[in-house]
């Protein structure tokens, strides 16, 4: 396997700016496409924004799902090549590629067997049910296409071959926007499709992505073998994937979770909130993409700093990140301070839409930087190989801290004290990461 940098000789604070920046630009292009489906889709109506506002902690779900999944991949193969065992990652790789196509698979059974139940248990009016079904419909169809390519994605980042990814997801993205307003509108010989066709430019763009990276990886740096044909070896594989694949997957199911949880309490305020919570919760991965970036290369940096006389640049890195994250969660707050409404403009002129999403953009912004060192320390726990302590704490940032805070600010304030409900959960759950994280690396010094 091609390494593109030394995680265990490069300095620190380089290795990871240099990692982290291509992911910027790579997840900052895909996390665009929920914003720009979002924002064609507010030109059908109110109805079609609140029926897309739906399906958003179904598809934070099963993407969550997908990250899980990569995780797991990543830490194991980032360790074995710490280790110098690059046939083994090699043939690992392969074999979490064939897994997760397998578990794709039944996420299309299972959601397309569930579209009316489930998203009449997250609130919505019956009414709505026939748009949910026209997006959701397709999207679940292509479902492969989004767990895939993160698999493969993580074969990049173990190696650092960040830039790649980042190339082909800004790419995709591109392909995503040129479609979207031409399937949902229609253009010349092609049929106005409404809110399907929105489903139908991701599916594509998604499409092509996975057929690009997939020939990058198999062809240009022979990272991809043939899986194991018997059952005894791809289970012995399979199992090393989710040991950190399936806690990994819980840690970051909890979040769309919450969102489900959120959606279901913001729907008895009318579907004009529900649209507004949809608005911000478009804008919110966009702002924090930083954050995303920065965990995950987290993961393979910690993994192949496993060696007793590589323990200290794994303490070094925890402080860069923490200073990281509180600073570019202020930075992030006073801009979403200023300029909240101006943002939120571009999605709706409705005006209690718009109150929603501000008010959102306002209260949970405060957290952010709290925030972004939870995603960091989950990744630096998975990318040691000891995923428990990353899942225990953000079952606790939502089940200890978030679930009975929003019974008591919702009670108090209203929907305002939700949001503030989110904004101190997200405060006490990161404390309790950094000096868990810490603790550990301490001990093992």
């Amino acid at each position: 396997m091609k390494q593109a940098v030394s995680f265990t000789n490069d300095p620190v604070g380089q290795l990871l700016y240099r990692m982290s920046l291509p992911m910027v630009w790579g997840l900052l292009a895909t996390m665009s496409f929920n914003a720009i489906d979002t924002y064609f889709v507010a030109q059908l109506g109110e109805a079609e924004l609140a029926a897309m506002s739906f399906t958003f902690p179904v598809v934070m779900f099963v993407t969550s799902m997908a990250i899980g999944l990569s995780a797991g991949t990543s830490s194991v193969i980032a360790r074995l090549l710490g280790k110098q065992e690059i046939q083994d990652a090699k043939q690992t790789g392969s074999d979490s590629l064939l897994l997760t196509f397998v578990l794709s698979l039944v996420v299309v059974a299972v959601g397309l067997l569930t579209i009316d139940p489930l998203f009449l248990l997250l609130g919505a009016p019956p009414e709505l049910l026939p748009l949910i079904n026209e997006y959701m419909s397709i999207w679940y169809i292509g479902t492969p296409l989004l767990l895939v390519p993160m698999s493969l994605s993580a074969l990049l980042r173990a190696t650092g071959n960040n830039m790649v990814w980042g190339v082909l997801m800004i790419i995709s993205a591109l392909i995503n926007t040129v479609l979207d307003p031409i399937l949902i509108f229609g253009w010349g010989l092609v049929p106005r499709m409404e809110i399907a066709g929105a489903a139908w430019a991701t599916l594509a763009s998604r499409a092509l992505l996975t057929a690009a990276a997939f020939y990058y990886i198999a062809l240009k740096l022979n990272l991809i073998t043939k899986p194991h044909i018997k059952w005894a070896q791809l289970k012995t594989a399979w199992a090393s994937i989710l040991h950190i694949g399936v806690p990994a997957m819980a840690t970051n199911m909890i979040i769309p979770f919450a969102s489900g949880i959120t959606v279901a309490l913001v729907a008895r305020y009318g579907i004009e909130s529900v649209a507004g919570l949809g608005v911000a919760m478009r804008i919110e991965p966009v702002v924090l993409i930083c954050f995303y970036a920065l965990s995950g290369v987290i993961g393979p940096f910690f993994g192949q700093n496993m060696a007793l006389d590589f323990r200290h640049r794994q303490l070094y890195a925890l402080n860069l990140i923490v200073r990281f994250t509180l600073l570019f969660g202020l930075a992030i707050m006073l801009l979403l301070w200023l300029f909240a409404d101006n943002v939120t403009a571009w999605f709706s002129d409705v005006a209690e839409v718009n109150t929603v999403a501000i008010a959102y953009l306002t209260i949970v912004p405060l957290s952010y930087g709290l925030y972004g060192l939870v995603m960091s320390v989950a990744a630096a726990f998975n990318g040691l190989g000891k995923p428990m302590p990353a899942m225990v704490i953000s079952v606790m940032r939502v089940l200890g801290f978030y679930l009975p805070l929003v019974w008591v600010g919702q009670y108090l304030w209203g929907i305002e004290g939700l949001f503030a409900a989110i904004a101190l959960a997200n405060v006490m759950a990161g404390c309790l990461a950094y000096f868990w994280l810490k603790r550990n690396l301490l001990a093992a010094c």
